[in-house]
């Protein structure tokens, strides 16, 4: 069996040896993988896939380590081992991702990437290339830089009266309405001292500078905020304001173009929004936070029959990628820009705004937002426009009412998941939502008990659906039927005839056996029948049996 990959990608290399592959090429491609992804190199192999064979100085490997070590700056180091395919020999390079950035000894900075046609290629990367990769790998953050060229003079008064009124109106940190301007600048870090003289720091020209200023010095601090009607251009505005003044003029254009209405439960009125507005605010935040400012492009958020999505340059930062993007831990490409905006109130203090951008739309039983069209250089959130499904979102809502508190994004993801697929098995849960089993299972456990969903089927088969009390509060008992099986049926039906024929009483085991389910399962059916005043409960622990109530 071929151990050799079939094709190249961005983390897996070919290289045709049939004429003695140059030191300095393949030093170069190793230098533009580990200042990417890092991967897999295999010398002897065609670009096509096929193995041709490696020369003979290239089955020196500990020659080769050195070579490598040698001829890069910082050093560095490979692992390399001879694979043997076809009765040829195939040197195969593995290739650790850089922690800093690499170059060859005579001065070349590379990258990877892959083409138009998905083939890879390595490219170089030029000094305004050098921040983004540090922020990247988190070894740098670009927002808090004093901005070369910058004046204390730059910085706007007016934006400052406007960044205390923001911290009133959303209860940000209170003790900074307390400080003159200097300590609120010094507070904030949008300014920093150097040889003794105050200058602003990226994030200071991008909260509180001039506008003429900013376009100046950074013009890549452009947005756009966009309302497409089918191909119509309904709304099409491009600005370079400082970004509170930004932020606001999305503000007041996203609620011209977010109609609400509103639904009866019972006394109560819940409005409902096209969109979240929470969900709004974090990923527009998120945009402008986490977007990589040396790169050309604006913050983008665009309305159409389709949706919204809000896009920024920059792909995700190292460590994030679009499976753990609600479980990784939070940490952001811009730190002094993210926390400033923390401290003032527009921005999720724990740092999990991620959250409330998905809550936002499953809240109102819609599909989750979608990332898949993000990239290397761009990070994209699409927010679907859908009906909101009435149902799930009561649902949603009694729950938290009764509780006294809205439940945790897990707990609304998995109830999500359920609602969209019906029925789902442990697994299929774990895989959508990439949390361990045990967190999982925790927060499944807490949904059976506030009566939310319900486990079907035997030990090996166990599936989860939303519970009959759900179906039978949406007076839907034949989907209930149709998702739970006559399962849950027969297994009542089936209990009740053998503790009926029983003289001596039945213990959960029996009923566990009789029905192949686990004995928290077997529990909950003779509950039932408990409750229903169909069977009685004799005794305690051990000696509990259940009996036939005549």
């Amino acid at each position: 069996m071929r151990v050799i990959p079939m094709k190249e990608n961005l983390t897996t290399e070919f290289k045709s040896d049939k004429k003695r592959y140059p030191d300095n090429l393949l030093i170069e491609e190793l230098v533009g993988m580990a200042n990417t992804k890092g991967g897999e190199l295999y010398l002897g192999v065609e670009d096509n896939g096929e193995i041709t064979g490696i020369y003979k100085v290239h089955e020196d490997i500990n020659g080769l380590k050195a070579l490598v070590a040698n001829m890069t700056v910082p050093s560095l180091s490979v692992r390399a081992e001879i694979l043997y395919e076809d009765g040829k020999k195939v040197l195969k390079i593995e290739i650790p991702m850089s922690r800093s950035i690499i170059a060859t000894t005579s001065g070349k900075l590379l990258k990877r990437r892959l083409k138009i046609d998905g083939s890879p290629e390595n490219v170089p990367m030029y000094p305004y290339e050098i921040n983004t990769r540090l922020s990247e790998l988190s070894l740098l953050d670009f927002s808090g830089q004093i901005l070369s060229g910058a004046k204390i003079e730059d910085l706007d008064p007016n934006e400052r009266i406007r960044l205390k009124k923001i911290i009133e109106l959303r209860h940000g940190d209170s003790l900074l309405l307390e400080l003159e301007d200097e300590e609120l600048d010094k507070a904030l870090q949008l300014v920093k001292e150097e040889n003794g003289q105050l200058f602003p720091t990226v994030t200071g020209m991008l909260l509180i500078g001039k506008e003429k200023r900013l376009i100046e010095l950074m013009p890549t601090a452009k947005s756009v905020f966009q309302v497409l009607d089918g191909t119509i251009v309904r709304k099409n505005e491009e600005f370079s304001k400082p970004l509170l003044e930004t932020f606001e003029i999305f503000e007041e254009n996203f609620k011209v173009w977010n109609p609400e209405t509103e639904i009866e439960n019972g006394l109560f009125r819940i409005p409902v929004p096209e969109f979240s507005y929470n969900a709004f605010r974090e990923a527009l935040v998120n945009a402008f936070c986490h977007r990589d400012y040396s790169m050309l492009g604006s913050v983008r958020l665009a309305i159409t029959d389709e949706g919204m999505t809000i896009s920024s340059p920059g792909g995700f930062i190292d460590g994030v990628n679009l499976k753990n993007l609600l479980t990784v831990e939070p940490h952001g490409r811009n730190q002094t820009l993210a926390n400033a905006l923390k401290r003032i109130g527009l921005a999720e203090r724990t740092g999990r705004g991620i959250d409330r951008i998905f809550e936002g739309s499953i809240i109102y039983g819609r599909p989750w937002p979608d990332y898949s069209e993000s990239t290397t250089t761009i990070v994209k959130v699409f927010i679907q426009r859908a009906k909101p499904n009435i149902p799930f979102l009561r649902m949603i809502y009694e729950a938290g009412r009764r509780n006294g508190k809205s439940l945790s994004i897990n707990s609304l993801l998995i109830l999500s998941l359920i609602e969209f697929e019906r029925k789902v098995t442990l697994q299929g849960i774990i895989q959508k939502i990439n949390l361990t089993e045990t967190r999982i299972k925790a927060n499944i456990n807490k949904l059976i008990e506030e009566g939310l969903i319900e486990e079907i089927g035997s030990r090996k088969n166990k599936e989860y659906i939303l519970s009959k009390s759900v179906y039978m509060e949406n007076n839907n008992s034949i989907g209930y039927v149709r998702q739970s099986g006559i399962d849950a049926i027969r297994h009542e039906e089936m209990v009740l005839k053998l503790v009926k024929e029983s003289n001596n009483g039945v213990r959960r085991e029996e009923v566990s056996e009789l029905l192949n389910v686990s004995k928290d399962k077997a529990y909950l059916v003779l509950k039932k029948l408990v409750e229903s005043n169909k069977i009685e409960l004799i005794g305690k622990g051990r000696g509990a049996k259940y009996f036939y109530k005549k």
